[in-house]
């Protein structure tokens, strides 16, 4: 195997990422507009993401064997052969280094690279390069200096190219995401459903900040493609991440008001409490209204935003009494939504005094539901964003945010 003169590894990595773009406009639009896209990306990613080879030069094991070594291969001011035709018994070293990862990318040239090349001899049964030395001299020392010459041409432009992979396999998350948005956009705009999307919901003008609080400082497994029950896609109301970010904001502040004043909460219930959360955010949208005790689905929620007939933001205020509870709430939360509502809370009021211990039960215990997909970045040490999906369905996600209060009895 001739190393580091086949194509040029940045020829190598555009042809790859062609083909991982053609791949996904290969699929159908339903495909593309209801699959889960953490999936399939983690699907695309083992599919195409490079086997980084690696040489276990500390591993290095050696054996001698006798072969018949050609006359024009002995050193010439050393040996008097007169016929380099014939051949000569000799002892021959051989070793073995061992490799993991897909060795034909050392074929490649990489970026950088130096001008030097290498013919390995490489037994794919058991992962190894071997490197044969003849035994002309019986000098251990001779040996051991021809081997690490021999290293030194067999790595000369090693690191280069495990370099270059590594540049290419951190680069494919957003390479990917980013082709498969691409897409959903043009399959969008194809069908003019892409303003159809968004919910037209904007804050008002002129309205105070209420409560304004600056924010705290704060063995390999294998990913099958997803698999999509295609259907023609319908596009309904989702209420943007901006807004939901806002609303969920009004929340905070509501609930960092009530840490700094306790009259506020003391002996009162959830819905009271509900109640005066919800007094701040009505009147902060001009669009939907925010309201109580309203039935979607299967159950009652206690707040949730809608727009015509669409529910598009619930949320769920509860008094925290432990793990069970909490992943219940998350139970009864999910069993309220349809397709259509993508933005969750959970707005859990803590009167443990030890208020720290919660937020660590809340952050152990989320990830046990069934439904979890992955943590996202958290707004603060109190407020803390998620992605889950809705019973049954892995491609429907759901942004589900979890904000705490401490207001002590």
């Amino acid at each position: 195997m001739k190393l580091y003169t086949g194509n040029y590894f940045d020829s190598f990595a555009d042809q790859t990422r062609n083909s991982i773009a053609n791949e996904i406009s290969s699929q159908s639009d339903n495909y593309i507009l209801n699959v889960n896209v953490d999936d399939y990306t983690a699907h695309l990613i083992q599919k195409y993401s490079l086997d980084i080879p690696e040489l276990h030069i500390d591993n290095v094991s050696v054996d001698s064997v006798e072969k018949d070594i050609p006359g024009d291969r002995f050193p010439r001011y050393d040996f008097m052969i007169t016929d380099t035709s014939r051949t000569f018994r000799k002892e021959v070293f051989i070793y073995h280094i061992p490799y993991t990862g897909n060795i034909d990318l050392l074929q490649l040239r990489p970026n950088p690279m130096t001008l030097m090349s290498y013919d390995a001899k490489v037994d794919t049964r058991q992962c190894c390069i071997l490197i044969e030395i003849v035994n002309f001299y019986n000098d251990p020392a001779r040996i051991k200096s021809q081997y690490s010459q021999e290293v030194g041409y067999l790595t000369s432009n090693y690191q280069y190219i495990r370099n270059n992979c590594s540049v290419f396999n951190n680069g494919l998350v957003s390479f990917i995401k980013d082709s498969i948005d691409h897409r959903r956009q043009q399959i969008l705009q194809k069908n003019s459903l892409l303003s159809s999307l968004g919910v037209p919901i904007r804050k008002k003008e002129g309205v105070a900040e209420t409560f304004s609080v600056p924010n705290p400082r704060l063995k390999e497994k294998i990913i099958v493609k997803p698999i999509v029950h295609e259907k023609n896609f319908k596009p309904e109301p989702a209420l943007d991440d901006s807004n939901f970010q806002k609303i969920l904001k009004i929340i905070n502040d509501v609930g960092k008001n009530f840490e700094r004043l306790p009259s506020t909460y003391k002996g009162k219930s959830e819905e009271d409490i509900r109640d005066h959360i919800l007094l701040i955010l009505d009147p902060n949208f001009e669009l939907g209204s925010a309201g109580g005790e309203t039935f979607n689905k299967t159950g009652k929620t206690d707040i949730l935003l809608r727009y015509d007939s669409s529910v598009v933001f619930v949320g769920e205020c509860k008094y925290w009494k432990g793990e069970k509870t909490f992943l219940k709430t998350i139970d009864q939360l999910l069993g309220y939504l349809t397709w259509r509502n993508s933005k969750v809370a959970v707005i859990n009021f803590v009167q443990n005094k030890e208020f720290s211990d919660a937020l660590e039960k809340i952050k152990t215990s989320i990830k046990t539901h069934t439904n979890y997909l992955k943590e996202l970045k958290a707004n603060d040490e109190t407020w803390f964003n998620y992605k889950f999906h809705l019973n049954g369905d892995r491609n429907r996600e759901i942004d589900l945010a979890v904000i705490s209060f401490h207001l002590p009895t």
